[in-house]
């Protein structure tokens, strides 16, 4: 199918998309990628220039795949051939701002699979009955990190796996440099590549409607000879169309910069009309008395923006900093000089959560206009970003701003001497902007959002090496931008924080909690002074973590007393002094434990799972109170997996010492003291929950990143658990918080703990 083939749509009598307003080849080959028709390729991937409109093009499609929306259009208008057949709508993961691994998990959703882990996914798509129809577009936007280069990962780590399932119906808007690698591992007969720049699909006679439309002072343009008048204004519209060679992008930009500077434009010259957004961009500034230098100058921190965008307050010190002179000046009186480039954005208006069309290509326009809500080539649109920073003072509000299109950010960056120079200005800058270093007080946006500018300036290292950092940031953003270090340039802090990360990611974790988690994994790492930092940063942090031994296999743990040996009393008959304990039943052999005898039915300890008791691992074990003749603490049901080969190691509840004594001197702590307690335990699989037994509130709550293989709470309120990674010993700090924490849901399955950005799939 090739344009030759297609036709024009207005000389067959057909109406152009009223939303994409043109591509009619393009639509007819995505049509019979739809219905599925005989020859038709498997897999789609659509391609071009930044600002090929792409995006757009995606989002005119989808319209005509969701049953609820193609009833809204005029469908018996339209070229039957680029209508596809009434079906379900198909899969929209939008990856914009997320990781390869979270699209692949909102893919499962939108497909309704159950797996547990990223493994799983794949082959339940494999075996899927029915085929399933994926679109995913604004590939180019994956990530959160744009320094990270998520966009490459989705395509090694997702797409092409994907796209090599049988079962899997595939269409991928991606940027030329991937889009062959996504096709090279499949039969060609299986894969199309469309290139929106190359001729065959190319469609000149829609960028000049687009053009002509925007420049129709019904539709909002002022009124003016060439917008007023159709001939002029078609006129105009195809001398734009041509000096763009086809980029969207450039004439939408060259509509507004005209629209908002008429004066002294004549549109006989076509060195008037830019080629391309560099030129969009001189032009613009020259026609309104400006020096194009300070244009870029002005628009450069927005190029560097990460997220979806940058708050106007650090416009200026940014844009201060990159150019070596004071901006302010320039920015107050430039705004409407900047204003054809930029766009205001509330702060959560741009999340990922939106549709497929929101993005880096929604450029393309159409004949009728586009519909509400998309960029149109007015002045509104330059007002808006000009009076921005008074909408904010005024309002309240958080106003973001950025570039209009990451295809004018590429050109900004493009004409700087040294971007890594640039962005080590631009972090530093930020640094110095959080008050006192206190991350509780800084920006979101510099919370959030300066590991990525470090890491694109080669500083990221040294950063990292702030607990309170670690604890504030967006887990999402940092981990990311962590992961693209070489874990050799890491130090010991950033990599405990990388192995903990992905409890955040997966549990949607608040500061308080990634917080706590922190200080136990620094514990566990050896890095004691940052967990004491953690203390005196101001959070309210549900325990203290006493001490972690790397001891693995640990079946059971429970707590009791033990007598100190030489205290007085402790050989003249008198009462010995105890200390308190905590017994683990270990491997045979794990030094300086005791040989445990087995139980006369050959069983032998093990404390199994613990549901709402305050037992923990002594729960069904020997007589309260009593000594644990012959054997250890908490004797319950045996393991499932024999009976032999275990130990028994004691160790202090409240030091790092382990004790060497005979495990028949260790006595538990009666049920009547654990019932008693004011506080309890409830454990599952890989988490767990600390909770008053007055009001039956939950004052402590931890997720683990491996399986929980023992936990008991002493009565004085010491939990110890043990699990793949060690055992630790954790002081509940308050019994009745101001407020209940929670422990976020959690998978029932505990086989994959790593799911990390992905999100939460319990």
């Amino acid at each position: 199918m090739n344009a030759a083939v297609g036709g024009d749509t207005r000389a067959a009598g057909y109406a152009p998309h009223p939303y994409v307003g043109g591509r009619t080849p393009v639509l007819r080959a995505l049509a019979a990628w739809r219905m599925r028709w005989p020859g038709a390729p498997r897999v789609i991937v659509l391609t071009g220039d930044p600002g090929s409109g792409r995006s757009r093009l995606i989002t005119g499609f989808l319209m005509l795949c969701d049953p609820a929306h193609r009833r809204k259009l005029p469908l018996d208008d339209l070229d039957p051939a680029t209508v596809p057949p009434d079906l379900p709508a198909p899969a929209v993961p939008n990856p914009t701002g997320r990781t390869a691994a979270q699209v692949l998990w909102l893919l499962a959703d939108q497909v309704g699979l159950r797996a547990g882990r990223s493994a799983d996914v794949l082959t339940e798509l494999a075996a899927h009955e029915e085929p399933v129809t994926v679109v995913v577009p604004d590939v180019d936007r994956a990530g959160p990190v744009r320094a990270a280069n998520e966009p490459a990962r989705l395509i090694r780590d997702v797409l092409k796996p994907l796209a090599a399932l049988e079962t899997v119906h595939l269409l991928a808007d991606v940027p030329r440099a991937l889009a062959g690698e996504l096709a090279e591992a499949l039969p060609a007969g299986q894969v199309q590549i469309i290139d929106l720049d190359a001729p065959e699909w190319a469609d000149p006679k829609g960028l000049v409607r687009y053009a002509e439309s925007a420049l129709d002072a019904a539709t909002g343009a002022p009124d003016l000879p060439y917008t007023t008048d159709p001939t002029a204004r078609r006129e105009l519209a195809g001398s734009m169309a041509a000096r763009a060679e086809g980029s969207r992008l450039t004439v939408q930009l060259a509509v507004q910069s005209l629209l908002m500077q008429p004066d002294g434009f004549d549109p006989g010259d076509p060195a008037q009309l830019p080629a391309n957004v560099g030129e969009a961009l001189d032009l613009h500034a020259r026609r309104t008395g400006a020096d194009p230098q300070t244009l870029r100058l002005m628009l450069a921190p927005l190029a560097f923006a990460e997220g979806e965008g940058l708050p106007v307050q650090l416009l200026e010190p940014l844009a201060t900093a990159l150019a070596g002179r004071d901006m302010s000046r320039d920015l107050a009186d430039g705004m409407l000089l900047a204003a054809p480039f930029v766009e205001p954005v509330e702060a959560g208006g741009g999340s990922p959560e939106g549709g497929a069309g929101g993005g880096n290509d929604s450029v393309s326009g159409s004949p009728t206009g586009p519909p509400a809500g998309s960029t149109h080539a007015t002045d509104s649109t330059a007002g808006s970003a000009a009076d921005s920073t008074s909408v904010s003072a005024a309002g309240g509000g958080r106003t973001l701003l950025r570039l209009l299109h990451p295809g004018i950010a590429e050109e900004i960056r493009s004409g700087l001497p040294d971007v890594r120079d640039a962005q080590t200005k631009i972090a530093m800058t930020l640094l110095e902007a959080v008050p006192h270093q206190d991350w509780s007080q800084a920006d979101p946006y510099i919370r959030d959002h300066l590991a990525a500018h470090t890491l694109e300036a080669g500083l990221l290292p040294q950063l990292l090496t702030d607990p309170g950092l670690f604890a504030h940031a967006d887990p999402v953003t940092l981990r990311a931008a962590v992961e693209a270090v070489p874990l050799e340039q890491l130090g010991a802090p950033a990599r405990t924080y990388l192995r903990t990360a992905p409890l955040f990611t997966r549990t949607d974790a608040p500061a308080d909690v990634r917080a706590a988690l922190l200080e136990s994994a620094f514990v566990e790492d050896g890095l004691v002074p940052y967990a004491e930092a953690l203390h005196k940063l101001g959070f309210a942090l549900p325990w203290r973590t006493l001490w972690s031994v790397p001891l693995t296999g640990v079946r059971a743990v429970t707590t009791g007393a033990a007598p100190v040996a030489g205290a007085p009393g402790a050989t003249d008959g008198g009462t010995p002094a105890h200390r308190a304990v905590a017994a683990f039943v270990v491997p045979e052999g794990t030094p300086g434990s005791w040989a445990l005898p087995g139980r006369p039915d050959g069983g032998a300890p093990g404390d199994g799972d613990v549901p709402e008791n305050g037992g923990g691992a002594a729960a069904g074990g020997p007589e309260a109170g009593a000594p644990a003749a012959g054997g250890a603490p908490g004797q319950g049901e045996a393991p499932s997996h024999g009976s032999g080969g275990l130990a028994f190691l004691v160790h202090d509840l409240r030091t790092p010492d382990y004790i060497d004594i005979d495990p028949s001197q260790v006595v538990q702590c009666s049920q009547e003291a654990r019932a008693t307690a004011p506080l309890g335990l409830s454990r599952g699989a890989d988490h767990l929950r600390v909770w008053t037994r007055a009001g039956r509130e939950v004052v402590a709550a931890l997720v683990s990143d491996s399986p929980i293989t023992g936990a008991d709470l002493s009565p004085d309120g010491v939990l110890v658990v043990a699990t793949g990674r060690g055992v630790t010993a954790r002081e509940i700090l308050a019994p009745v918080p101001a407020t209940t924490p929670t422990v976020p849901a959690q998978r029932t399955a505990t086989a994959d703990a790593s799911h990390g950005l992905e999100g939460d799939h319990s």
